[in-house]
Parts: C-alpha cells; sequence; structure tokens
C-alpha cells in the first residue's frame, strides 16, 4: 500500500477533468460522500479524485488510493485504468496488468495502449507484436496519440502487421495533428523520401517546422538541412546556421558540424546576427511534453 501511495504521488497529474466521474462532478462533497459510503461505484471515484486533488478535502493519497480501489473493484473504468496506473508507477507488474486488462477490455483507450506496449516490450505478458497492433489499433481508432503513433511504427517496421508504408505515414498523421512532435518529424522523412506518399520538399519542410518547433533536435537539424540545400525552401544560410545550432544545442550529434558548414558561407555580421536569433530560437523551441 505504501507504493501504491508513493505512486499515487507520482501520478498526481492523472487526476484530470475527463477522468471525474461526470455524474458527481457538481455535487457537494457531502453528498457525495455518502453516495460512495452507499457503494455507487462512480462516487466511489469521484470522492478519490477529490482526495487525490485536494479539491474541497484535505488532499489524503492513502483515501483516494482507498475509494479508487472501491469502485475499481466494482468495475468503474477510470478507477481500474488509475489502478493500474498507480500499480505500474510502483512496480507491481501483477496488479498493473491485472487493472489494465481490466480497463484496456472495457474499452479504455489509455489502458489499451499501455497494454499494447507491454505486449511490445514483453513486460508482464509473453512478447507478442500481433497482440500490440492489435491493441494499439482499438486505442488508435478512439484517438489515442500515442496509441497512433506506434501503430504506425508497426506499420512501418512490419511489426505484428504486414509492412505497409501508406498505412504508416496514415497514423503517423493522425498522431502529428494531435501535435506529437516524433510524428511529425517522420512524415517530414517520409516526404522527403517518397515513402508511403508522393516525394514533396515543401510539405516535408512543413513537418520538420512543426516538429522543430517543438524543440525536436532531429527535426531541427533536418530544417537545417533543407535552408542549407534550398530543398523546399530558398537556400538560405542564416537559417540553417540557426536551425544547425538549435539542432546541436539540443543534443543533435550533426548540428555542430554542419552549423559551421553554415557559418564558413555567411559574414561576420551575418555570423552574428544568425547567432542572435540562434540563441532566441533555442530558448522558444524546447521539447514539447506532448511529443513521444
Amino acid at each position: 500500500m505504501k507504493k501504491i501511495i508513493l505512486a499515487l504521488l507520482v501520478v498526481g497529474a492523472c487526476w484530470g477533468a475527463p477522468l471525474q466521474a461526470q455524474d458527481w462532478n457538481d455535487a457537494l462533497l457531502a453528498e457525495v460522500q455518502k453516495a460512495a459510503e452507499q457503494g455507487d461505484a462512480k462516487a466511489q471515484y469521484n470522492l478519490a479524485v477529490r482526495y487525490g486533488r485536494g479539491q474541497g478535502v484535505a488532499q489524503d493519497a492513502a483515501q483516494a488510493v482507498s475509494w479508487t480501489r472501491k469502485a475499481a473493484e466494482q468495475g468503474d473504468v477510470d478507477a481500474q485504468f488509475i489502478l493500474g496506473v498507480m500499480s505500474e508507477v510502483a512496480q507491481d507488474d501483477t496488479q498493473a496488468l491485472t487493472w489494465i486488462r481490466k480497463a484496456a477490455e472495457q474499452g479504455h483507450a489509455g489502458a489499451q495502449f499501455k497494454l499494447g506496449i507491454r505486449y511490445t516490450n514483453g513486460r508482464g505478458v509473453p512478447q507478442d507484436d500481433k497482440q500490440a497492433v492489435a491493441w494499439y489499433r482499438k486505442a488508435a481508432e478512439q484517438g489515442d496519440a500515442g496509441a497512433q503513433f506506434n501503430l504506425g511504427v508497426s506499420y512501418s517496421k512490419g511489426q505484428g502487421v504486414a509492412q505497409d508504408y501508406k498505412q504508416a505515414y496514415a497514423w503517423f498523421h493522425k498522431a502529428a495533428k494531435q501535435d506529437v512532435a516524433e510524428a511529425q518529424a517522420i512524415l517530414g522523412d517520409m516526404h522527403t523520401n517518397g515513402r508511403g506518399i508522393p516525394q514533396d520538399d515543401k510539405q516535408a519542410v512543413a513537418w520538420y517546422r512543426k516538429a522543430a518547433e517543438q524543440g525536436d533536435a532531429g527535426a531541427q537539424f533536418n530544417l537545417g538541412v533543407m535552408y542549407f540545400n534550398g530543398r523546399g525552401v530558398p537556400q538560405d544560410d542564416k537559417k540553417a546556421y540557426v536551425w544547425f545550432s538549435v539542432a546541436a544545442a539540443n543534443g543533435n550529434a550533426n548540428g555542430a558540424k554542419n552549423r559551421d558548414f553554415a557559418a564558413k558561407r555567411l559574414t561576420p555580421a551575418a555570423l552574428s546576427e544568425a547567432q542572435t536569433l540562434a540563441g532566441r530560437y533555442f530558448e522558444q523551441y524546447q521539447p514539447n511534453p506532448k511529443g513521444l
């Protein structure tokens, strides 16, 4: 129990509005408490959320865990998912798998995604790419961005499904539209290379830019390449220098070398301007937590 309580503190951000029992959101605490004690699963989970967030009541992790478990044992899907996540963080794989599977089988997209990851990694279950794909698909079709991305990876690599770059592109595109930076960067690569989609440098630049502005170092580097070579954009050594610099500062191994190549093409005045802009971009375009 102590590990679960500590895990609750770690996953406290999970107590978000979408997970609350909608029937009880506007009810008084006393009403929720009474219904929870009478066995109403939605009220029990709502009470757990309130204790977890300290909403109208003193924050109490033990009470939050207790009421989450009561609701989960009655079949509340959100409670089952959260209990699975807490068990996972507490490194109790047996309990984590039990509750995540229960929630997944009830159609919870987040749980389906997590179950897919477990099959991909063989964590608590035999490694099985076909099962992973099946669960990713269920979650992806409900709009889960992580599952959409992983399904794209599965199609791209031919893991658990026949390799199909067109399908890979379709699922990466869905994830990219939900601001998954890594998916946006991959779309840039696919457009650059004409893989699964007609080759199109302008589209490549557009997707690299979206990912770069979310702090993806690989996309920042590739955007620099496009400016350096004038592909999809007018050739611009200053902008190439800027993006190579930002990529290097964010850990891209090739960024510094290519930055130096770009620097040799710039006048001292242009180089000074590029360095100033690179510093500004580095502060502005840091990794986005929504990226995977």
